[in-house]
């Protein structure tokens, strides 16, 4: 935009020193006529700054959307084969307590049956 400008008030303070100088008409159309070149030169040169800057931003954003989604897809696996460790761990520990807890009962049977058995005796 400012540099819009910049060129808006060059021309125009062109076309005015034109206008005002003391030529035959035939110059000073010429002037203008290479004035008009040079500016339209310089905003070809311009658009094509702006077009090249464009697609170097466009660039960039894919880049870091690829990388994103990249990084995303990471955390999921990742988060997915923590948790599946997670719930293997918990399905060990949950076999080693039904273990734990069928050893206990069957101690608590066998005691069971020796008090069973020694009040047995006893009362006889």
């Amino acid at each position: 935009m400012r540099t819009t400008k910049l060129l808006i008030a060059a021309v125009g303070g062109f076309v005015a020193g034109i206008l005002l100088a003391p030529k035959s008409g035939e110059e000073t159309r010429k002037d203008i006529k290479d004035k008009a070149m040079d500016a339209k030169r310089v905003a070809r040169e311009k658009a094509a700054e702006v077009k090249a800057a464009s697609r170097e931003a466009v660039g960039t954003l894919r880049e870091s959307a690829d990388k994103a989604s990249e990084e995303g897809t990471q955390l999921s696996k990742s988060a997915k084969s923590t948790a599946e460790k997670i719930a293997a761990e918990v399905e060990d520990l949950g076999g080693e307590a039904r273990t734990r807890a069928a050893r206990v009962l069957s101690e608590a049977k066998e005691t069971s049956e020796k008090l069973q058995k020694d009040a047995a005796k006893h009362l006889k």
